[in-house]
This record gives structure tokens, C-alpha cells and sequence, in this order.
């Protein structure tokens, strides 16, 4: 309980003026003794100790220290049941109370100040910042941070989630943006540094031993449940949260990053460094960077690397959106390498596509070229489909077809309306016609069409029907029936009642 200090004064001038006992004072003032005791006792003077009362826990305490100090981390509640089984009438707030005295309390740990030399670590983690809408897709928003043990530098980039790629991608970033990195770095137990742990015994992730051996540096994990090991990091991001991120306007990550990367090089480069309150965080870099180790020759690839399998339709899927690819691509298995701007799609060691990256949800993702082929094969199937029907009614129309292309005609227009002239005269008058057309040297579908009217006259047939049927019912073949079948029924009706009779 807190008490003011009026209270407080008087309490002390009633025990040392007046000459009262804690109990008075603690009945006159409306406190609880223990009040009074606490503030006798900050005076210098020693608790005054009471005599125990009886009371009805009393013969079960044996049984208590017992089992307590068997099972230190048994709850009350359990204690309190088993203490009922053995008879204890009490109730359950008294019992708890009693308990909370009796358990035995490890005594607490104290923590040395960590201190790091100038490049010798950096610590590294992640922070989870809300989420992100872009289309459709609701993405996590993570910040990597990396800052620097001794400068206290912080290196700040955001990402829409914290999968391995990007967990590289924040690495190198920060090593370019300081020029260099330090001999050592410190992580917690995230799952893409150490993959599995056995006491000492640790397992790093087999990439991060990569990018490790790339620019030279230690992996080191810190101890389980041992956060102030790297507390470094831990206030960082809290520093991140209250003094950049709270209030902040922004559109797109590009344009949070950018901010981010503003706001890493001043506002935060500007405080006092926790090290050495002479100096600036800016200031302690530059004296630290001379101590940190170089950059190799080429940065470490941090591309996103993964096989799909195109299926029926020209498109791969990729990160919860659709690519397209060339027609000629279906049914196979290709490589997908993306970085944070551009999808590429790999057929061996062919770029088949390129696309912009886009972190939406259900998009569609094309390019025009690889549509209007897979139209144009789509068409050209159809017209060989039309030529394949038209030579295999009549053997004239491989030089009819060749001689109209020689003289300018379109050749998707000729199968058409030879086709039409197929359909409605047939195979054997459209063979006569073309024939006859390629005789007088007018291999044009016009002039086929004029002769299979002339002959159509000649024989005085009625004119074919104009009806435009289905391709699928275009050639299907209707069973003639005997019509005398119909002519029995109809002779067969009975006559009306009445009817004149010739």
C-alpha cells in the first residue's frame, strides 16, 4: 500500500514524538500494520517481530515444507486440494496467503554490464509492425534490424514478411550501408539462424552458414531465455517503435524504406551514444569503422530460388500471383528466380519471361507478346483445321489455295468461304467446281462459288438453306427414316363421327 508523505510524517512523529505502538498507529491513521512496519524500518529501526497466533493450518505445515520443497513449482491450488483430502477445514485466500511465505524463492540474478570492443558484434532481430494491404492481400509488415554493439548504429529496413530471402536481403543491406560488418553476430533463437538446439549443441541453418562464410563473419545465437544478452537490439526496436514508426504517414514500402533509411542516417545518428555520451552515434561509427571487416568483391545472391510446374494454361504461380510464360512453356517444369523488383522464370539456362514483381494476391501478371502468340496458334489451328477438311474433299484445292496466295488473296478468307461452299453443296460438286475454276484460271472462292450456282440451276435443285449451324453440329449425319412408316399412321386415325363420305 502507498501512502503519502503526510501520512508517512506522521507515522513517524506518533512512534518517536508520542511514543505510540504500531498497532495504535496503524488503527488511528485507518493503515494496515504492515504500513507502519515498512516505514519504521526505512527509519533504521528493526521490525518489530509478534507473536505468532495459532491457527488451524497450522498442523498441516510439516506436510506443506514437504511437498513444497520436493515440488517447488506446485500451485497453491493443487496444495490447497490435497490438504482438504487430508482434512484441513480452512478456506482457500488464508491458504494461498500462508503459501506465498512458505515457498521457497530462487534468489535473483545479477547481470553484468555486457561491454564490446569497436567491431567486434553486432546483434540482429526482427520486429513484427502490424500489416500491410496491397490489392487483396493482407501481408505482415517486419523490420530487420541490425545494430552495431559498440556505435550503437542501427541499420532499418521493412519487408512484407520474415522468410529467409529477406532475412539475407536485410544482412546485406546493412553491410553496404556501414561499409563493412563486424567479426561477430549475435541472434536469438529465430528460425533462420539456428534450426535446432540441444543444450550447447546447436544446429545453424545451413544457409545462414553460407552467407557466414561469404563475408567472413560468426554466427552466434544467444543463450535460451537470456534476453539482456541482447538487449541491444530488443531497445532499438523499441526506439524504432516510439521515435520513427509511431504517427508515420507512407503509401507504399518503397517509400517507408526510403524514410526508414533517412531517419537511420539522421535523426537516430544523431543521439548521444549510450557508450560514450561525447559522442554522437555518427560520430562513434566513423570511429568504428575502421575496425570492421571488408566487403567482398561481390554481394552475396539473395534471389528467391524455386521450381513451379506450368500446367494447362500459360501461367506459373508464384507467390500467391500468376506469370505469364510462352504457350510453348505448358505442361513443363521451370525455375522461378525473383528479387524484391523482378520475377524471372528459367527454362535450363533460358530467361523464357521477366515480369515486375508484384506482392498483391490473385493477379494476373502477363505479358502481351505471350497472349497474342498462344491467340495466333490458337487461329492457325483453326485455318489448318479448314485446309486439312477442304483438301479431303477434293484433291484440287492444294493448287486452288497456293494460286490465291500468289495473286494476293488472304488465305484465311478462301478456306472460309470455301468451307461455306463445302457445307451447303458437298464434296462432290465442290471438287467439279474447283476443278472448273482452275480450268479457267480463277482460283478464287467467288468463282468457285459461281460455278456451283450455275450447276445448281442447270439441274433446277432448290437453293442451299442459309442457316448457320455450330461447328459441332455442323457435320453430323441425320438417319433417313422411311416415311411410309408415317403415312400407315396416319391412314390408321379414325374418322369423326358425322363426317360426309365420298
Amino acid at each position: 500500500m502507498a501512502i503519502d508523505k503526510e501520512t508517512e510524517a506522521k507515522i513517524l512523529r506518533y512512534h518517536f514524538v508520542e511514543k505510540w505502538r504500531v498497532g495504535i498507529i496503524a488503527t488511528q491513521l485507518g493503515i494496515h500494520h504492515s504500513v507502519v512496519d515498512r516505514v519504521l524500518s526505512q527509519a533504521g529501526l528493526p521490525k518489530v517481530e509478534r507473536s505468532p497466533r495459532s491457527s488451524i493450518i497450522d498442523p498441516y505445515l510439516p506436510f506443506i515444507v514437504e511437498t513444497l520443497r520436493e515440488f517447488p513449482t506446485l500451485t497453491a491450488v493443487r496444495l490447497y486440494e490435497m490438504a482438504q483430502q487430508r482434512g484441513y477445514p480452512g478456506g482457500s485466500s488464508q491458504f494461498r496467503q500462508r503459501i506465498s511465505q512458505l515457498r521457497p524463492r530462487q534468489q535473483p540474478e545479477a547481470y553484468l554490464r555486457l561491454k564490446t570492443l569497436p567491431g567486434e558484434q553486432a546483434q540482429v532481430d526482427w520486429g513484427h509492425f502490424g500489416h500491410m494491404t496491397i490489392g487483396t492481400a493482407k501481408r505482415p509488415l517486419m523490420a530487420f534490424v541490425m545494430v552495431l554493439s559498440w556505435s550503437r548504429q542501427i541499420f532499418l529496413q521493412f519487408y512484407l514478411n520474415a522468410q529467409m530471402e529477406n532475412f539475407l536481403r536485410g544482412h546485406v543491406g546493412a553491410f553496404e550501408a556501414w561499409d563493412g560488418l563486424p567479426k561477430v553476430l549475435l541472434y536469438d533463437n529465430l528460425k533462420s539462424a539456428v534450426l535446432e538446439r540441444q543444450g550447447d549443441a546447436i544446429r545453424f541453418h545451413p544457409t545462414l552458414l553460407e552467407l557466414s562464410a561469404h563475408y567472413r563473419f560468426e554466427p552466434r545465437p544467444v543463450a535460451v531465455a537470456r534476453g539482456n544478452e541482447k538487449g541491444r537490439v530488443e531497445r532499438a526496436i523499441r526506439y524504432i517503435r516510439d521515435n520513427f514508426f509511431a504517427g508515420r504517414r507512407w503509401q507504399t514500402l518503397d517509400e517507408l524504406n526510403t524514410q526508414a533509411d533517412e531517419w537511420c542516417r539522421g535523426v537516430s545518428a544523431n543521439r548521444p551514444c549510450p557508450e560514450n555520451k561525447d559522442l554522437s552515434v555518427r560520430d562513434a561509427l566513423l570511429q568504428e569503422q575502421p575496425a570492421l571487416l571488408g566487403l567482398p568483391d561481390n554481394p552475396f545472391d539473395t534471389r528467391e530460388r524455386i521450381e513451379v510446374r506450368a500446367r494447362k494454361t500459360p501461367y506459373i504461380r508464384f507467390d500467391l500471383n500468376d506469370y505469364s510464360i510462352p504457350y510453348q512453356q505448358v505442361q513443363k517444369t521451370l525455375s522461378v528466380y525473383a528479387d524484391l523488383k523482378t520475377v524471372r522464370i528459367i527454362d535450363g539456362i533460358e530467361v523464357i519471361a521477366e515480369h515486375p514483381r508484384c506482392f498483391g494476391k490473385g493477379e494476373q501478371i502477363e505479358q502481351e507478346a505471350h497472349i497474342n502468340a498462344l491467340w495466333l496458334a490458337k487461329n492457325h489451328a483453326k485455318l489448318h483445321r479448314g485446309q486439312d477438311r477442304l483438301s479431303q474433299a477434293s484433291k484440287h484445292i492444294p493448287d486452288l489455295l497456293q494460286q490465291s496466295i500468289e495473286r494476293g488473296h488472304v488465305l484465311k478468307t478462301t478456306v472460309r468461304l470455301l468451307n461455306e461452299c463445302l457445307d451447303h453443296y458437298g464434296q462432290d460438286e465442290l471438287h467439279v467446281a474447283v476443278g472448273e475454276a482452275l480450268k479457267q484460271q480463277s482460283p478464287y472462292p467467288q468463282a468457285v462459288q459461281q460455278i456451283l450456282e450455275r450447276r445448281r440451276e442447270e439441274k433446277h435443285c432448290p437453293p442451299p438453306l442459309a442457316v448457320a449451324l455450330p461447328d459441332k453440329v455442323k457435320h453430323l449425319q441425320v438417319k433417313t427414316v422411311n416415311m411410309a412408316d408415317y403415312d400407315q399412321l396416319y391412314g390408321e386415325q379414325p374418322t369423326e363421327k358425322g363426317a360426309d363420305h365420298e
